[in-house]
Parts: C-alpha cells; structure tokens; sequence
C-alpha cells in the first residue's frame, strides 16, 4: 500500500512539474516582448537621427560647415522635438550625443531636451535639431548636470554650408551650434532657455546596465554601443571629417 502512494507522489510532483514548466515556457515569450518593446523606441531614435544627420550633409548649400564639424567635441542629434503650436507652449525630445576620442566617437548616450518652446517657424509641431559641441566645457557641463541652454553654456543659430567662408559668428565662439529640420528644410535654430541633459534612465535600458556619462566621454568606459543604436554612430563616422588638422576656419586658418 505504500509502495502505491509513494508512486502516486511522484506522479503528482510529475505531474506539477510538468504544469510549472509549461507555464514557465508560455511565460517567456511575453518577457522576451517586453524586453523589445522597451527598446523599439531607442531603436527608432537612431534611425531617424542617422537620417537626419546624412540627410543635413547631402545638400552642401544647407549642410553644416566642414571648419565646424572638425572641431565639435561632441555632436547630438534629437529627432522629432515637439514643440506647442503658434511659437508657445513646451517642447520636449528625446536624443542621442557622443563624443569625440582620438579620432573616432564614443558609444552614443541619450539625452532629453525640454523647456520652452524655441522660435522656429509658427505652426511647426515636430523637428530635427542638431547640436554641434565646439567647446569641451559644453561637453563637460552637460556631463556634469543638466544645462539650460543660453545660461549656462552659450548657444548660436549656427552657419549653413559645407564650403561656407563666411558664417554666422564667424569667430566660433558659441559653445554650441544649433540646426533645425521641419518640413525638410534645414535652418538655425534658437535654442535660449531650452535644458539639455543625459538621460540616464533610456542608457541604463539599452545598454542592460547603469552607465558612467563621465566616464564615456572620458575614454575611459569598456562599453560596447548595442545594435540597436548602431545606426547613429555609422553616420557620425561617415559624415564627421576624422582629421580636424585639414578644416580651415571661415578666415582660412587651420581649426585647432
């Protein structure tokens, strides 16, 4: 008799781990999409960045200068900021930045952009902006802690033209060159008020764990830049000159 219960004991825990592996295996499947729709976003954001950034240097008339992009410490790239419509209202995007190390770039971090709304044109809901970093202190200060844009760190519309000789504040002495998309056509932008700052949350789920921004722009950071925002950082190498030595300033004098 008790040879019998025993059998039946064990084909009742049989028969539970059975149940629990089953529902184990129907379970997964829905973390596994939870886990992609995470990062579907960061997914897209990328893609539309590196869009924006090829398509911006493809027209040479409307195309960031040559002299300016050899001496950006850092390049960010927001697509699709939402701003109120009429010229009011709030603004708000989310972004990638990196940073310039010995010649190449680093693994891309997300930034977010908010305040209030910028002067671009009336009615205009969604746009592309670009921020061209000429300045390590604007890099760093960024790093440090969120900046508004204008007070602590300075901000210019910055000049259209791959070849251009003569530019908007032509002596480089922003921080920060700022470009707009809306509608296809590419413009400075003005950016006064606005706060730009890491977002450390959207880093910690792409790359699956907490990110050092410091550290990243250093250097110093053994980080590998996941698929999902790979695009981003193949346009940065394609379209950014790797060899600053060779880009003259608007008064022809070679960029430092």
């Amino acid at each position: 008799m008790s040879g019998k219960n025993e059998m039946n004991g064990i084909a009742m825990r049989g028969t539970l781990l059975m149940v629990m592996m089953t529902l184990f295996l129907a379970v997964i499947p829905g973390w596994v999409a939870a886990d992609d729709d995470k990062l579907d976003d960061a997914r897209e954001r990328a893609l539309q960045a590196a869009e924006t950034l090829r398509e911006m240097m493809q027209i040479d008339d409307h195309a960031i200068p040559d002299y300016l992009l050899a001496r950006a410490d850092g390049i960010a790239v927001i697509p699709n900021t939402i701003k109120g419509a009429f010229g009011i209202g709030g603004r708000g995007g989310l972004g990638l930045i990196s940073t310039r190390q010995d010649g190449d770039w680093s693994p891309p971090l997300f930034v977010s952009l908010s305040g209030a709304s910028f002067g671009l044109q009336i009615g205009v809901e969604s746009t592309d902006l670009v921020l061209v970093f000429t300045e390590k202190d604007g890099v760093a200060a960024l790093i440090k802690d969120k900046v508004k844009l204008g007070a602590d760190v300075s901000v210019a519309a910055g000049p259209l033209g791959r070849k251009a000789e003569v530019g908007t504040n032509a002596t480089l002495d922003a921080a920060i060159y700022s470009y707009s998309r809306s509608k296809g056509l590419f413009a400075g932008a003005a950016l006064d008020g606005t706060v730009l700052q890491i977002d450390d949350s959207e880093n910690e789920n792409v790359y699956g764990k907490k990110v050092n921004a410091k550290t990243v722009s250093d250097g110093k950071a053994d980080l590998a830049t996941p698929q999902v925002i790979q695009p981003f950082l193949a346009a940065l190498r394609e379209v950014i000159p790797v060899d600053s030595s060779t880009a003259k300033a608007p008064d022809g004098a070679i960029v430092e």
